[in-house]
């Protein structure tokens, strides 16, 4: 694991093999240097000298994640401990962080979040209506086309159930089947609802009813 270490000014004191394998810098490059000025990205500086800060006054922090600037300029996402180092007679002289190389972890779920980012981004501009449902049957999609139609924005929208709130009175028990399936993972296309808009216009939406489920393929 790698581990490194400071002392009471914030200057590199510890450096092991595995931290000089991961960032590229030899303990002697490393030792006598401001571990925050010269390892660590600029956006986490402050929160970091904070986390630092904290334990050379006894208050410790686990798995806090960290980027660490290597000598050849990339990111490495380590998952630390800083740990309060004491002396023989338990003054505070500096602190220790024994951390977990999470970077391949951490670029994947940073890639699945810029890839939902892009879905999140896609649906709300799309050039169809799209809105959904929980289980419960209350709104949590509304994108900016079903805005535009019914003249509902999203935060009039979101959190109010669909079908007694939206759907004209006459369609509401069949609407509310075609839901119920959708949520039994019965999906059903094409099928032409009546919404009601917020001057109580009529549009007329041909729907497909999609079930959506999370990463686990439970229905959602």
């Amino acid at each position: 694991a790698p581990i490194f270490g400071i002392d009471m000014t914030g200057l590199v004191n510890e450096w092991n093999n595995k931290t000089q394998e991961i960032t590229g810098y030899s303990r002697d490059d490393a030792i006598g240097k401001p571990l925050v000025q010269k390892f660590i990205v600029e956006k986490l500086r402050k929160s970091v000298q904070s986390v630092l800060d904290n334990a050379l006054k006894g208050i410790e922090t686990s798995n806090y994640e960290l980027e660490f600037r290597t000598k050849s300029n990339q990111i490495r996402y380590l998952l630390v401990n800083a740990t309060t180092r004491r002396d023989a007679d338990s003054n505070i002289v500096g602190v220790v962080g024994v951390s977990q190389d999470v970077t391949e972890a951490a670029k994947h779920d940073r890639g699945l979040a810029a890839m939902a980012n892009e879905l999140r981004q896609l649906v709300d501009t799309a050039n169809a209506p799209i809105f959904g449902i929980d289980k419960s049957g209350t709104v949590n999609e509304w994108n900016n086309k079903t805005q535009e139609i019914t003249g509902y924005s999203g935060d009039e929208a979101i959190g109010q159930p669909l079908v007694a709130k939206f759907i004209v009175k006459k369609l509401r028990e069949s609407v509310q089947r075609v839901l119920d399936n959708a949520l039994r993972g019965e999906e059903t296309s094409n099928y032409e609802l009546e919404f009601r808009t917020k001057n109580h216009e009529i549009r007329y939406l041909l729907v497909n009813a999609t079930t959506r489920r999370d990463a686990e393929n439970n229905i959602v």
